[in-house]
């Protein structure tokens, strides 16, 4: 009997241990991320600790590195990232109370518990380190992927994302370049495909009107656009007309030579707008889809976030639903389909994405020219805050 208890203390005990063990190995291996200091738990990342103008922008060493809490987040290794107009406007505090919501739904926080914030939405670099229900990537992985404004940014060491929100990166593509497609990229995915519909199985054919259709947004768009066999019309400025024309525009417009509406007439009617302008384009621009086929217009300049910026969580999303639910009956009578569209974070979308690249469907040049932007993005800004003060 005494041999007998011996024995299942004895096992009892090897199994404690065995757990403390396997708690220990998996909490630690988080740590065990190549830095600059093998046993360093900082890292350097561009921060704010408040919003406002580009001086409240702060580099800093000594941000915490990012661990793992759930089991389907991945630790990437930042190669490259850019900034995109989202970040120039979330430095000024744009959107921080829906996006508070989201970072704290309990509303458990106290004011401003989200600084210090990183700011930068696309990342390209390497997987360090992959959480227990990760299947599709493993450490040392090239990926890309496009991190929701909600999250800490990619301007710093390492960042840490869900494994649904990442791809492996394109392989024609340098980190670099990879960079500055994925927020972009997928901001038109997501109209074009998850709110407008189109794909590459029904879009032969199709005539397609693109607003701003020489920015991040636009240029994208055009490619994925004729990607799929459609006929794309674009409007933009002079200048940019030889870019949007090498990127396969069919006909581009100048919205500076002259009335946009009287240039529109002379054309055929559209099956799918994609508005990147806004303001008053929406007053006019639907006028010019196809009654009563299933024609869509589809605009990513909304009020949502400065609603809830001005009228608070209730009263904003009140006024939001308000809003696009009567645009959306108003021209449901009149024989066309209004929508919004917002970015969405996928890793799966960026699975096609990556494939129409490295076919060649979507050229470096547009990369290239994105990456140019994002350098340019926060010095405008800060020539913008200088003149202004």
């Amino acid at each position: 009997m005494e041999f007998l208890k011996t024995c299942i203390l004895r096992r009892h005990a090897c199994t404690a241990v065995c757990f403390w063990r396997s708690q220990v190995v998996q909490k630690s291996s988080a740590r065990k991320i190549s830095t600059t200091s093998s046993r360093s738990t900082v890292m350097p990342a561009w921060v704010i600790d408040k919003y406002g103008n580009n001086e409240v922008l702060r580099f800093t060493q000594n941000m915490m590195i990012p661990i793992i809490h759930y089991p389907n987040e991945v630790i990437i290794k930042v190669h490259a990232a850019s900034v995109n107009p989202i970040d120039v406007n979330m430095r000024s505090g744009y959107g921080a109370t829906a996006l508070n919501m989201k970072r704290d739904p309990l509303h458990i926080r106290t004011k401003g518990e989200e600084f210090p914030l990183t700011l930068g939405r696309d990342v390209s670099g390497v997987v360090m380190e992959c959480g227990l229900d990760v299947r599709y990537f493993k450490p040392g992985d090239e990926v890309w992927a496009a991190v929701p404004p909600w999250k800490q940014g990619t301007l710093s060491e390492f960042v840490v994302v869900s494994g649904n929100e990442v791809s492996h990166k394109p392989r024609s593509l340098t980190h670099t370049q990879a960079a500055s497609l994925p927020y972009v990229a997928l901001t038109a995915w997501s109209a074009i495909n998850k709110v407008g519909g189109l794909n590459d199985k029904n879009c032969t054919g199709k005539r397609v009107l693109i607003l701003g259709a020489s920015g991040g947004v636009g240029t994208f768009a055009i490619q994925i656009m004729k990607a799929w066999d459609a006929h794309v019309t674009a409007v933009c400025s002079r200048d940019a007309s030889e870019l949007v024309r090498k990127l396969g525009a069919d006909d581009v417009l100048d919205y500076k030579s002259g009335n946009m509406e009287e240039q529109l007439k002379s054309l055929k009617p559209f099956d799918f707008i994609l508005d990147n302008v806004g303001g008053s384009t929406e007053t006019w621009a639907l006028s010019f889809l196809k009654k009563w086929s299933g024609a869509t217009y589809v605009t990513l300049v909304t009020p949502f976030l400065l609603n809830m910026d001005r009228l608070g969580i209730a009263d904003g999303m009140l006024q939001t639903g308000v809003t696009v639910g009567s645009k959306t009956l108003k021209h449901f009578w009149q024989g066309v389909h209004y929508r919004w569209a917002f970015f969405m974070a996928s890793g799966p979308y960026l699975d096609d994405i990556a494939q129409l690249v490295d076919a060649g469907k979507i050229t470096g040049r547009m990369a290239k020219r994105e990456h140019d932007r994002s350098k340019d993005a926060l010095e405008e800004s800060s020539n913008e805050d200088s003149a202004s003060n």
